[in-house]
């Protein structure tokens, strides 16, 4: 299982990258997003991308640098309020969008990993989310019709990975990362830690080795913060 690792994020995707593909790329906001993996992404000019995510990032950071590229032909997405370039892109028809409420673009990837090719939801009947979709009464409830999503490549990010794969993830990263590894044809990830295999606490692996076939330590995390948000110090008493 040890060839599972590469030495870097260019490495890990030789051959794996196409015009026209999709890729789902984990992460919420900017927390948890596989920074290096996209940046290899940016380089290698890949075009065409229909690209499944939470959101796009920010203008200069994130799947914002893929989008500012022109790399990026349609999202699949639930929040994308952070980026101007793309309420521009979107807004001159040079970008698809197809809108998902976050709670169901969660279970259309978990779905899409689990073999499950749609599923029904009360989330969006009556609203244009429900347009052209089939829809079907239960128990005097009218539920939609929602399809499975699944990628040619899902590249995820992890806080610890051993060389068989096996991925532990950190806080919010545990958001759309381990669904995502689960519904890609090939899965990448990017790691902060690469330990040695057996390391890792076998009751709290969040994603098995079996779904990950490839990874590699990243360089360097930038992290940014989306939004800083703080509150007032308390008083001091003396």
């Amino acid at each position: 299982m040890a060839d599972k690792v590469s030495k870097a994020a260019t490495e890990a995707l030789a051959g794996l990258l196409f015009d026209g593909m999709t890729i789902m790329a984990g992460g919420f906001g900017l927390c948890g997003i596989p920074e290096n993996l996209i940046a290899a992404i940016r380089e290698a000019g890949t075009k065409d991308l229909t690209v499944i995510s939470n959101n796009c990032g920010i203008d200069d950071f994130g799947l914002g640098v893929l989008l500012a590229g022109g790399q990026i032909k349609k999202m699949i997405s639930s929040y994308v309020g952070e980026n101007k370039l793309f309420e521009q892109l979107y807004l001159s028809g040079e970008l698809e969008l197809e809108f998902n409420p976050q709670g169901t673009l969660a279970e259309r990837i978990r779905a899409g990993g689990a073999g499950i090719p749609a599923f029904f939801t009360k989330t969006g009947v009556g609203t244009l989310v429900a347009e052209g979709k089939e829809t079907r009464e239960f128990d005097g409830e009218l539920y939609v019709m929602e399809r499975a999503l699944k990628a040619d490549l899902s590249i995820v990010k992890a806080w610890k990975g051993d060389a068989e794969g096996n991925l532990v993830y950190r806080k919010t990263a545990r958001n759309f990362n381990p669904m995502m590894a689960t519904a890609g044809k090939v899965t990448v990830a990017e790691v902060e830690h690469l330990v040695e295999i057996g390391s890792l606490d076998k009751d709290n692996i969040h994603t098995p080795g079996i779904f990950v076939d490839r990874l590699f330590q990243g360089a360097r995390f930038e992290k940014r913060i989306e939004r800083v948000t703080t509150r007032p110090r308390a008083k001091e008493t003396v």
